[in-house]
């Protein structure tokens, strides 16, 4: 928010001139408060307002130009928690933008013809429109897209600033390449092998891109001690870093010493074959003649697979190279293969494969008749012998293995093995990561300009600051082949030396577009600050307080994020570990089939009509109500009609008179209980984020609130109470009807707060919320006759005698002998009689 933003004023109550729909009407009421609370700056959020002040952050979508029911499923919860906070007196931030760079944008300007601009920005405003009409307290004043320049510029600070650290470098590394389109693909991007957007087979290559040396914070990535994350979140960053301590073991080949990575130097004895990737630099020399054709037809094959389909289960494939590695201890020959099962991405890409104590080498082994040679033996187990029907993973003792047998196997030797190896020159113990360093560099136009100049003379240089942002040209060509229009712009590649001054030429790589969202966290803080990336006076709203969005970014976007924060704070831009404090991920809403939503299973759930039909305040509560918040569930529409006849009863609890009929014998006392204990629950659901249960109980409540409607609480200051209790704990979860009942039925005109959402929440009347007494019911002879209230501590002699002197139970009693007599505190009187 800039300095000039006025602060809102809510003592003013509206002046609301429309008339009182008779039944409940969601599409009379929504708009109206919608444009209400817009003009008067309800939902702008001021710094300087009293109140802990609490950020909370639901993570920004992709202007795709629609908003899908997981959009609202993500944003509905998390709206409604800020709401509840914001009226217990925090000062609460809620931001919101678009994340939007990246391939769709230039996919659809090459189908339609159109401005990758022209088509984001037109989905950012239609988007918008779409976010306020689900009702949320989102302050739009600082919105912003990563597309603005104004933002972009940041990344190319940050980008240069990671260069003068040495944490940014071009290096020769392998990537997927599009032989067609001439560009570098994502892991994403190539779908069986084949580029996604013409089927082409990729490739991969060996080119010289850009990375950031994330690796340099791989020990402090694994530290979760300054951010409370879900623990399967911890899990999947922690495989995906990937530490693992063990030993460098050096073998000779033909073509020179080979170093390879093991983390149980115990199994080395066991080590019967050697495999490296395809694309590791020996495989040529390696290959004898006789082999050549076979291995050079593997390599290319494996060159078509990413990583991921290259990792997964399934039958092993390789090539013998007809080349021998000599064991370093036994002095044996080993046969060296090439196999896509070992990557040349992780260690040294080549293994030393122990067939009886891996799983993979074990089924490479089954599947090549490799020789299977046992050196861990389980406690008490027989020899393994040649043909083993498993592997064997776990510790045991170490055998066949010469100086070594009789030693535990696993942790309890290791650090012995390696010093003794080490002191014959054989190994040393290293540390290994399977995080590899941040490609960070894409051959497309739709994305921040990599702040680069190429000079022949002085070689590779940064864009001086103050010429930042390098901004992307407009009205560009893209062209059949897919080429970034960068890269044939030859007007904007042309520029000068900022060195020299002489003739030189811009890079033509934009950014990844995970750097748009590793840092946009801290712009909100001041969205058109022009002294840094956010104005550092602002850093007292830091960290996020709640981060929530789904697992599906648990490792790049949440990981990339860390790190991000981790090189801000190494720079003196902040003092936070972690961008966020507390992070919390929502399940997914899945068709009516079961299946996940899409348009080509024809499952997909358009949250506009269901606005259409029943209103913004039931899609909200059906979306809190269908599952618990963190699973998520299958989508039924035979249930949206629940909430909306939910939501009519409130409307005529408030301004339906007295209904004719039996009276209900409901105190005061239990009136009280019902609204101060449900006031707890959803306290304590809210903390937890239970949506669900804090729906269930506003509906359990209702029942309650329409029998206390025939009751002789009804009109008394009680039921005041109630209706003002209940409509504060309606106000985040459905802001219009909560909102609409505020203004026509409970509030006042002389200064009284505006609206609803600046109410303060009700306080739980602990002594309300809690019952000395409790009804039970009353059996005779298994059957319930009646039913008697009495204290929690009445003795079994002071039950029996109230049971007994009920009408209904005596009738059924009197005259009988009593045999037995039975009382379970708290729970059933039953007298069985003869």
């Amino acid at each position: 928010m800039t300095t000039d933003t006025p602060v809102p004023d809510h003592t003013t109550k509206p002046n609301i001139t429309e008339p009182r729909a008779e039944r409940y009407n969601p599409h009379a009421i929504e708009g109206k408060w919608q444009e209400q609370w817009e003009k008067d700056g309800l939902y702008t959020f001021n710094e300087d307002a009293p109140g802990e002040k609490y950020y909370a952050l639901t993570m920004f979508p992709y202007p795709s130009g629609n908003l899908h029911i997981g959009h609202w499923y993500a944003n509905i919860a998390p709206d409604a928690r800020a709401r509840w906070l914001r009226m217990r007196g925090y000062n609460v931030l809620f931001p919101m933008g678009f994340d939007a760079f990246g391939l769709p944008a230039e996919n659809a300007a090459i189908k339609n013809n159109v401005d990758p601009a022209i088509w984001t920005y037109q989905n950012i405003d239609h988007m918008t429109g779409q976010f306020k009409r689900m009702g949320t307290m989102i302050d739009w004043s600082r919105k912003f897209a990563t597309s603005d320049p104004e933002y972009y510029r940041w990344n190319q600070w940050f980008f240069i600033e990671f260069y003068k650290r040495g944490l940014a470098y071009k290096k020769d590394g392998l990537v997927n390449w599009c032989p067609k389109d001439q560009t570098v693909l994502a892991n994403e991007q190539v779908v069986n092998g084949a580029c996604e957007r013409c089927g082409t087979p990729v490739e991969r290559r060996n080119l010289n891109q850009w990375y950031l040396r994330i690796t340099d914070y791989a020990d402090e990535l694994l530290d979760f001690t300054h951010t409370d994350m879900p623990e399967k979140v911890r899990l999947m960053q922690t495989n995906w870093i990937g530490k693992s301590v063990g030993a460098e073991v050096t073998f000779d080949t033909p073509a020179g010493p080979e170093t390879v990575f093991t983390t149980r130097p115990d199994t080395l004895m066991g080590a019967t074959f050697m495999v490296l990737a395809p694309e590791h630099a020996k495989v040529a020399a390696l290959t004898t003649p006789e082999q050549r054709g076979a291995v050079e037809a593997y390599v290319k094959a494996a060159g078509r697979k990413t990583d991921v389909e290259r990792q997964q289960e399934g039958e092993k494939t390789g090539v013998f190279t007809g080349s021998f590695a000599t064991h370093p201890i036994s002095g044996h020959q080993v046969p060296i293969w090439v196999a896509d099962y070992v990557l040349a991405t992780y260690g040294s890409g080549s293994i030393m494969a122990v067939p009886a104590h891996d799983e993979r080498d074990f089924a490479f082994a089954r599947a090549f008749d490799l020789p299977i040679q046992e050196v861990i033996r389980a406690q008490g187990a027989e020899p393994m012998g040649d043909h083993p029907e498993a592997p064997y993973s776990g510790e045991g003792l170490i055998v066949n293995s010469g100086e070594f047998d009789g030693m535990p196997g696993g942790k309890a030797s290791i650090a012995t093995i390696v010093a003794k190896l080490e002191a014959q020159g054989i190994a040393r113990a290293k540390t290994t990561y399977r995080l590899r360093d941040w490609l960070f560099a894409r051959q497309r136009y739709w994305g921040t300009p990599v702040p680069f100049i190429h000079c022949e003379k002085c070689g590779m240089q940064p864009v001086p600051y103050d010429q930042l942002p390098v901004k992307l040209p407009k009205n560009v060509e893209f062209t059949p082949t897919g080429q970034s229009p960068l890269k044939l712009d030859q007007e904007w590649r042309s520029t000068t030396c900022p060195n020299c001054g002489g003739p030189a030429e811009r890079d033509t790589d934009t950014m990844d577009t995970f750097v748009d969202s590793s840092w946009y966290m801290y712009r909100y803080l001041s969205p058109h600050y022009e002294g840094g990336p956010f104005d550092p006076s602002k850093a007292k709203l830091l960290p996020v307080d709640l981060y929530t969005g789904g697992i599906e970014h648990a490792i790049l976007h949440l990981l990339y994020s860390r790190f991000w924060t981790k090189v801000m704070r190494d720079m003196g831009l902040t003092t936070q570990h972690e961008p966020f404090a507390r992070l919390r991920n929502q399940g997914m809403i899945l068709g009516e089939d079961g299946e996940k939503m899409s348009k080509s299973r024809g499952n997909v759930i358009d949250p506009d009509d269901l606005v259409n039909e029943y209103g913004a305040d039931t899609v909200r509560t059906f979306l809190m109500f269908i599952a618990p918040w963190e699973l998520g569930g299958p989508w039924d529409s035979r249930g949206v009609g629940g909430p909306a006849k939910w939501l009519g009863r409130v409307w005529n609890l408030y301004f339906e008179e007295k209904p004719v009929g039996p009276e209900e014998k409901l105190t005061e006392a239990d009136v009280r209980y019902a609204v101060h204990s449900t006031l707890k629950k959803v306290d304590t659901d809210f903390e937890r984020m239970s949506f669900n249960t804090i729906i269930a109980a506003l509906m359990e409540l209702t029942n309650t609130l329409v029998k206390a409607k025939r009751s002789p609480v009804y009109g008394t200051p009680v039921w005041d109470e109630a209706l003002s209790i209940f409509n504060r704990m309606l106000a985040p979860v459905a802001p219009h009807i909560a909102e609409e009942l505020y203004q026509q039925r409970l509030g006042t005109p002389q200064g009284d707060p505006a609206s609803v959402h600046v109410q303060q929440w009700p306080s739980v009347d602990e002594a309300a919320a809690t019952r000395d007494s409790v009804t039970i019911g009353v059996q005779v002879s298994g059957k319930v006759r009646g039913e008697v209230n009495i204290s929690k501590t009445a003795t079994p002699e002071e039950a029996l005698a109230a049971a007994k002197a009920n009408p209904d139970v005596a009738r059924f009693i009197e005259g009988k002998d009593v045999v037995k007599e039975i009382y379970v505190p708290g729970r059933i009187i039953n007298i069985v009689v003869r």
